[in-house]
């Protein structure tokens, strides 16, 4: 169990790591509170906070129904490799290297990839799991 929690604190802890990349950003790029628009590469930093957030509310409960139907260290090693491919994806994003709504390049598909794979795989396997009970 001490694997998954670990795992629960690091996506808390990522998130609040792009928090303060967002507030980075938005004194770097000069876009003044509670303004969420004003420069693209701040809406970027933006975007990549509110989209962790977005996944996060499912993400959390997921891994922690893995973990009680399923196995404590598939769904550590499966949220591990979420918050590794979301670092990824994130810091990409930001740079301009991913445009999420237009075909990407085979790198950068076959980190979505992964990314959808290891949170799908915590979904579904708390649902299976919560079917049979």
């Amino acid at each position: 169990m001490a694997l998954v929690e670990i795992v629960t604190v690091l996506a808390l802890l990522q998130f609040i790591y792009f928090g303060v990349l967002v507030g980075r950003a938005r004194e770097r790029f000069g876009v003044k509170a509670p303004a969420i628009s004003g420069h693209e590469i701040f809406e970027r930093y933006f975007r990549v906070q509110m989209n962790t957030l977005e996944l996060l509310v499912v993400f959390l409960p997921a891994l922690w129904l893995a973990t009680a139907f399923v196995a404590a260290r598939w769904a550590a090693l499966l949220g591990a490799v979420y918050l590794i491919a979301s670092i990824v994806l994130g810091l990409a994003f930001i740079a301009g290297a991913v445009l999420l709504y237009r075909r990407a390049d085979r790198r950068t598909a076959l980190r979505l990839y992964l990314f959808s794979l290891a949170y799908l795989a915590l979904l579904f396997g708390a649902m299976v799991a919560d079917v049979k009970l």
